[in-house]
């Protein structure tokens, strides 16, 4: 048990850089959408809609081929590392010189023509930030969590900060006192601009941070090894796009397949991509262990018992993840007022999206018979199989049903890809998963839910009467079984 105690300490260290991460950039909604347009902020949603894409890209699956890589006894460990860093630095420059030089067409194609400037601030952070990712996978390997999430958090101070300054300070006294040399730091013509060079500070900053790291690239570059990591890790970038499919295409989509006018449909996907935002707590769960659990598989694979090890986290993977389906349901009374009154009406979704991102959780454990045994091509077509998925069902939901529709897409796709992931891996890297145990907790947990739903119009009680009651149900009956197990951990 000393080493799921600590996998699950991992977890929470990562866990704890991505809530405050993700909570300080939740504090720039407001700001942005209080300080410029609607226009002007679709504009910044734009880029970064593109981002995702190419930060998969960029990385080109070399996080996960490091991983698989550092563990094998052929080459040094500083070797691997120095080799992928190289690699990334040098593809990286080239995009960054590409886009830079290449920015006045980008821009007139984008119909962004009077400010070319906002292709290339872009493509610096997609480099700096993807060159930065091997060195932060580098931390992970060596379980240097605390380093990891302070570097995190130090960036998105430094982003947070520096918006506030510019957008909200420099601003301010630039309209009331112009001839101020505060005031001199605040361009209108800029505008949202100063959000791209916020983040570009930041990742500016997080490579000074990262500087120890940096400075293996100095340990040589083996093109034999670069060869193996290049077949084994492109894989994944067909997984990340998939990913970014299964993720995203709904909100992209949405609007174009409801049958009613252009505000109608956005209204609706505004009122989707709210409740959306109420599965943050279990993505958050899942973003955190999937930090800690991908160097963690790889280090056991050489163990006898990394099967049974496997198989063990599965299980208790999946007793927390139902706990948070549960906590997040049954005090939905609670967690709708974090979105506004006229949002709640797609309120019925959300126990759906939790159940999917329950699925994506359980999917994330099975991927490691491909990454362990050299099959990536053969799980970049699963996750294509998932994305396909995804596409069918907001074609066939979407128009009859609404963001339901979408809801259950995410599901479908996950549920899919689990199936497939088991099924494979039961051929090429057998693990003894605890089937009937894992589908139990999902299922006693869905259960409850539909009893809390019960009992309150049975007995007109408060939500968070019967809900309280029915979670110490469940946390008495996970503890119970899995007593022993517990007290180890």
């Amino acid at each position: 048990m000393g080493v799921l105690r600590r996998l699950a300490g991992q977890t929470a260290i990562y866990g704890i850089s991505s809530i405050v991460g993700r909570f300080l950039n939740y504090l720039l909604v407001p700001l942005f959408t209080y300080y410029f347009t609607p226009a002007e902020y679709g504009v910044v949603s734009e880029f970064y809609a593109y981002s995702g894409f190419f930060a998969v890209l960029l990385i080109f699956g070399f996080e996960t081929g490091y991983f698989r890589f550092r563990s094998d006894d052929g080459d040094p460990k500083e070797v691997v590392y120095s080799t992928a860093l190289r690699f990334l630095l040098l593809a990286n420059l080239g995009f960054f010189l590409l886009i830079y030089f290449a920015q006045q067409p980008i821009s007139d194609a984008l119909q962004h023509n009077e400010h070319p400037e906002y292709v290339w601030w872009m493509a610096l952070i997609l480099s700096l930030d993807s060159i930065g990712a091997i060195a932060f996978a580098r931390l992970r390997a060596e379980e240097k969590a605390f380093r990891f999430a302070g570097i995190k958090i130090a960036e998105i101070g430094v982003n947070v900060g520096l918006c506030l300054f510019f957008i909200v300070y420099a601003r301010g006294v630039h309209e009331h006192d112009p001839n101020s040399p505060i005031a001199a730091l605040w361009d209108p013509a800029i505008g949202i601009g100063y959000i791209f060079i916020a983040n570009i500070a930041a990742s500016v900053a997080k490579f000074f941070f990262l500087a120890p790291q940096l400075r293996g690239i100095t340990r040589g570059f083996d093109r034999a090894l670069f060869g193996k990591m290049l077949r084994y890790s492109l894989p994944m970038v067909v997984i990340g796009f998939a990913g970014i499919i299964n993720e995203m295409l709904d909100r992209a989509l949405m609007k174009y397949l409801l049958p009613g006018d252009t505000q109608a449909n956005l209204a609706q996907l505004g009122i989707y991509s709210a409740c959306y935002k109420l599965s943050i707590l279990l993505s958050l769960f899942i973003q955190a262990y999937r930090y800690a659990a991908e160097p963690f598989f790889f280090s056991q694979a050489k163990d006898k018992a990394a099967p049974q090890t496997y198989a063990n986290v599965l299980t208790y993977f999946v007793i927390f993840c139902a706990f948070i389906f549960l906590f997040v349901t049954l005090y939905l009374d609670v967690f709708k007022y974090f979105i506004g009154e006229a949002y709640r009406v797609g309120l019925h979704v959300v126990p759906v999206l939790l159940v999917a991102n329950i699925m994506l959780g359980i999917y994330v454990n099975l991927s490691i018979w491909y990454k362990l045994t050299d099959r990536t091509l053969m799980g970049a077509w699963v996750s294509l199989a998932g994305a396909g998925v995804t596409i069918l069902f907001l074609l066939l939901l979407v128009p009859r049903v609404g963001y339901t529709g979408a809801a259950w897409a995410h599901l479908a796709s996950y549920s899919v890809m689990v199936t497939a992931s088991y099924l494979l891996g039961r051929k090429y890297y057998p693990v003894p998963y605890n089937v009937m145990k894992v589908l139990g907790y999902i299922a006693f947990a869905i259960a409850l839910y539909g009893a809390n739903q019960a009992l309150i119009a049975a007995t007109g009680l408060h939500a968070l009467v019967t809900g309280t009651v029915l979670l110490v149900v469940y946390l008495s009956v996970a503890g119970m079984l899995n007593r022993k197990a517990l007290r180890q951990i």
